[in-house]
Order: C-alpha cells, then sequence, then structure tokens
C-alpha cells in the first residue's frame, strides 16, 4: 500500500519506519527542511533504541523517503496518517489543535481517488469531525473517509510497541474504510485484538487510557509518602498489591511523579474535556495537581541534604523524562533541576542521551558533564533523576572516593538493591525510610 505520513516525531517517524518493514511503499512529510535533508541522507533526528537499523534498512531499499511536499506524498496515497504534534495551550491547557486543522486544509486538494484520512495524533473528541469538514471544504469532491487511529508507542519502546502492540484502535463507522485498514494491518491479524469503535469512542480511548496510567502512578506515589511516614514499604505494598490480577503490577514504581509528552498534555486535555461536557473528572483534577507538587517536594528533598554545606555542589543524573529516549518534554527531572535553580543550586549535570535537548532549555545555567561519574566529582549529593540502567551499575567504592559527601537521593530507586548505606553512604530512595 501506498502511506503517506505527515509529521516525523516521536509517532510519525517509528510508525512510517515499521509500516515500510512490511513492505508498504511510506512517505513522511514535514515542514522542516533541515529535518527532512537529515532524514533523506540517513540520519535519524530522534533517538529511540533499535529505530537506526530499521530506519537505514527502509531507505536503502526505497521503501521510506522524506519530503516537504504535501502534494508529493499525498498524491496517490492510499492511506494518509496525521501525526502532528497537539501541543497543550499555556493558559487553557487544551490541546492545541492548530497543525492538526493547517494539516486537513493542506492535504485536502491533493486527494487522489478514494483515500482513508486517519488521524493518528491524540486528539480530543469530535477532532475527527472537524478534520472531515475542513478536508470538504477545501475539496468538495473528494472521496475520503476520516478515522481515528490512536496510536500507542511508548517512548523508548517504540519499536517494540509497533510490532508487538497490545491492541490496535480503528474508530470509523465506514465500511470502505475499515476494508483498508484490515489490509494495512493484516500482518498483526492472527496476533494483535483489532477493535473497530465508533470514530468519537476511538478518540477517547487515548485520553482514557493515559490518564488511567497517570492516576495509578500519582496513586502509588501518594502511598510512598504514607509509607515513609508511617514505617511501612511501599516496595513490599506495591509487590503484594500488583499480585491482584485486577490491579497488575505495572505502574506502581514510585518516583518524582509522571512526564513526557503523553501524560501532563493528556491528563490536562481530558479534564478540560470534562469541563466542556459538564462532566467533572475530579479523579484526574486531582492527580495533576498532586503531580505538579510532586516535582517542588523532590527538589526540596534533595536541597535538604545540602542546606548546612557552604557552596554545595549537585550531581544530576538524569534530564530525560525516562529512559530510552532524548525526550525532555514536561521531564520530572528538567522540573525539579528548575525548582533547584531558583533556590540558588551549582548543578553539574549528566544524561547519556538528552543532553543536547536539555541544553536548550538550561542553556549555561548549570554545569555539564560527559559521564555521571565526572558529574558526581566533589559533588555534596548525586541526585537521580531518571532510571537509566547504566545508574543502577554504577561502582559504589568509585563513587564514594570521588564525592566531597557520600549522599544520595535516589528518586528512582535504581540503587536500593545495592544497599549504598554498607559503602558509607548518607543514601535516600523513595517510599521506605
Amino acid at each position: 500500500m501506498k502511506i503517506a505520513i505527515i509529521g516525523t516525531g516521536y509517532v510519525g517517524l517509528p510508525t512510517g519506519v515499521g509500516l515500510a518493514e512490511f513492505g508498504n511503499d511510506v512517505v513522511c512529510i514535514d515542514k522542516n527542511e533541515e529535518k527532512i535533508k537529515a532524514l533523506t541522507a540517513g540520519q535519524l533526528t530522534i533517538f529511540e533504541d533499535g529505530l537506526v537499523d530499521l530506519f537505514q534498512k527502509n531507505v536503502g531499499r526505497g521503501k521510506l523517503r522524506f519530503t516537504t511536499s504535501t502534494a508529493d506524498g499525498v498524491k496517490m496515497a492510499d492511506v494518509v496518517l496525521i501525526a502532528v504534534g497537539t501541543p497543550p495551550d499555556p493558559v487553557t491547557k487544551e490541546a492545541d489543535l492548530q497543525y492538526i486543522y493547517a494539516a486537513a486544509a493542506e492535504l485536502a486538494p491533493y486527494l487522489d481517488g478514494y483515500t482513508v484520512v486517519a488521524t493518528k495524533s491524540t486528539v480530543p473528541v469530535g477532532t475527527g469531525d472537524e478534520v472531515e469538514k475542513i478536508i470538504r471544504q477545501n475539496n468538495p469532491r473528494a472521496e475520503f473517509d476520516v478515522i481515528s487511529l490512536p496510536e500507542f508507542l511508548r517512548e523508548g519502546f517504540a519499536v517494540h510497541d509497533f510490532f508487538a502492540p497490545d491492541r490496535i484502535i480503528i474508530g470509523t463507522d465506514s465500511d470502505r474504510a475499515a476494508a483498508v485498514m484490515k489490509e494495512l494491518y493484516k500482518p498483526f491479524a492472527d496476533k494483535t485484538p483489532i477493535l473497530f469503535v465508533k470514530r468519537r469512542s476511538a478518540e477517547t480511548i487515548k485520553y482514557a487510557s493515559n490518564a488511567f496510567l497517570a492516576l495509578k502512578i500519582h496513586y502509588i506515589n501518594e502511598m510512598a509518602d504514607f509509607c515513609e511516614k508511617a514505617g511501612a514499604d511501599v516496595f513490599d505494598v506495591a509487590r503484594g498489591m500488583g499480585l491482584d490480577q485486577r490491579i497488575g503490577h505495572r505502574f506502581l514504581n514510585p518516583g518524582p511523579g509522571y512526564g513526557g509528552s503523553c501524560f501532563p498534555k493528556d491528563t490536562n486535555a481530558m479534564a478540560c474535556m470534562g469541563r466542556k461536557y459538564g462532566v467533572p473528572l475530579t479523579l484526574i483534577e486531582a492527580a495533576i495537581r498532586g503531580n505538579d507538587l510532586r516535582k517542588t517536594k523532590m527538589a526540596e528533598r534533595v536541597l535538604k541534604q545540602v542546606k548546612d554545606i557552604k557552596q554545595a555542589k549537585i550531581a544530576v543524573w538524569g534530564l530525560a523524562f525516562k529512559d530510552g529516549t532524548d525526550d525532555v518534554r514536561e521531564s520530572p527531572a528538567l522540573q525539579i533541576v528548575e525548582q533547584m535553580l531558583k533556590n540558588g543550586a551549582c548543578l553539574r549535570v549528566y544524561d547519556p542521551q538528552a543532553m543536547g535537548n536539555a541544553r536548550k532549555i538550561l542553556d549555561n545555567r548549570v554545569e555539564y558533564a560527559s559521564s555521571e561519574l565526572e558529574a558526581a566529582k566533589d559533588a555534596d549529593v548525586v541526585a537521580i533523576l531518571t532510571e537509566w540502567k547504566q545508574f543502577s551499575e554504577v561502582n559504589l567504592t568509585e563513587l564514594k572516593a570521588i564525592m566531597r559527601h557520600p549522599k544520595i537521593v535516589d528518586l528512582r530507586n535504581m540503587l536500593k538493591d545495592k544497599n549504598p548505606e554498607n559503602y558509607g553512604f548518607d543514601y535516600q530512595c523513595i517510599g521506605k525510610l
């Protein structure tokens, strides 16, 4: 099949690579000329574990190409996927749909023959109606259906999630569109549940899923705070809870709060939709407030360790919002860093993948290190803010020898099983005394 994808970010690019791997002819479209030049030259513009080999393979065999021309990409396409950003409005926190609507208006004149236009971006309920209206206004003779095709790719695991999804959700009432999508997703038919629902139901499923996971994260963080005060161990509690099949083990890892490009944006958007339709989503509203406050509390926890030390130096391990990605959007780590900087902290930071993106935000307000040990040299405390595996493999004897004061505040619980106290560290993690 011929596939056009509008947007080459953390959704569009892995999706394009995956569809090309199944033998489709894929064209990825983006207005950013520098990005398209790099991709055409075989250079990935995002870091995603496992993506580079598949990307180079499919570019090499001509199944995946890139262009800034919407006309070039959309003409003759069987399916057009819209995978542009829907950032939150800085004031209302509603999803900003200007890029979705602009893409719809721009692609409309180039629809040639019957085409399925799929909204892959996470969009509020009813967006598909507006996309359909815009296309019809800009090309009254177009033969098309607009469907909702929500994405469920986890950053850092996007390649795995594309080829081994939990489910595929397709929102359409059109039998013709359903037939096209069945053909596109034929490689998954025998191993993955494919659920056909109403378009508005599909639009809701993504928000409802992310909001529920955010609630689960916030819940275990509140339990962690309770355990610290009550003398319980949140890891024991989480294990006991997770054995209940109705609850499960996943997303019961206490930490500095949820972040990234999805959970904060989608919980806020879901809350806005609730208010729009007159349905107060009180659990989601409470989780949003609590999660925002948690970043301040975590920064205070680190700063408390150096409050009596003159000219204290803090080593920060991790800036990405989670391991496996270079994405720093809504990163809890960066939000904690910002809080510490507001309090006059002196920071030396390190992240295996996100240094470039973080530097665009932090500029010269922090010192940058080339490794976790370099960041920790002469430091008074190490703050672990992202769960990169290499941080759990650090040599504690070597670490203690290079620090001025052997203190660790482990907000990701990376070292708890290594018992840093036995190496002479003042060690704090989340959820236990």
